[in-house]
């Protein structure tokens, strides 16, 4: 029922979002990880949504939604993340009201839980679930409802994309999710990602589609590459993913 009422209050939005002021947005960094956290608000309604919040900078983002003057509905991830505990379980507590958001697919456990096609509305605006499965079999993308811009976690990187050698990953299956619900976007539209190692801070798809130097490859050509990449297991792996099963609904200590 939660997802089905996300669905039809994005199907209402959509009708309506086309005036008015553009929608609020702010990039949060946490270093430790290289985690991006998006803080997105409706300057009319005050309603905001947080994407990939993470647990030791969970209050610096609770404490500028107060700031702002926001209301936060939903703390979303874009999937079950391996390399740092998620925020959202302790913003359910710091910012009562707020519900925690995560794909079915994961695994996880969420007060909601979103399916390829919902819409999460926030105001006058939404965004568009699309599953991008890969990474882990849970990613998804969130696309504002105008197509201007696209939060695409761990699925498609600046310039790289997400490891798929863990989590039941699959690099042909992240191949053609990027290919057919990323790069099917227009080539303006923004894409931030839920991680940046090098500096950068957002792209556009037209870039990636041409500059991105393992997804312009052939799809045989990207799984050689995957499948040889040789990479350290992430740091937190063992602690962080227990804990993002359960983090969406976690109530932290007294």
């Amino acid at each position: 029922m939660a997802a089905a009422a996300l669905r039809v209050a994005g199907r209402q939005l959509s009708q309506r979002s086309g005036s008015g002021a553009p929608v609020l947005l702010r990039q949060m960094f946490e270093p430790k990880s290289c985690t991006y956290t998006y803080l997105l608000g409706d300057r009319e309604s005050r309603e905001a949504i947080l994407i990939d919040p993470v647990l030791e900078t969970a209050p610096r983002d609770a404490q500028l939604v107060k700031e702002l003057g926001l209301w936060l509905l939903y703390a979303v991830n874009t999937h079950c993340h391996a390399d740092h505990i998620t925020g959202s379980g302790v913003l359910r507590s710091l910012l009562p009201g707020c519900q925690s958001v995560i794909s079915r697919l994961s695994g996880a456990q969420a007060d909601l839980h979103i399916e390829d096609g919902d819409s999460i509305r926030f105001g006058r605006f939404a965004l568009e679930t699309r599953a991008s499965p890969g990474h882990t079999p849970g990613c998804v993308t969130f696309v504002l409802n105008d197509h201007s811009m696209a939060f695409t976690g761990d699925a498609l990187l600046i310039r790289g994309c997400g490891r798929t050698d863990f989590q039941q990953g699959c690099a042909k299956t992240l191949y053609h999710s990027v290919h057919k619900k990323i790069f099917t976007l227009p080539g303006n539209c923004l894409v931030y990602p839920a991680h940046d190692y090098h500096g950068h801070t957002v792209s556009t798809v037209e870039e990636e589609r041409t500059l991105n130097p393992r997804l312009t490859l052939s799809c045989e050509e990207f799984v050689k590459v995957m499948d040889n990449l040789n990479l350290p297991k992430p740091q937190q792996i063992d602690i962080a993913v227990p804990a993002n099963m359960r983090c969406g609904v976690q109530t932290p200590p007294s």
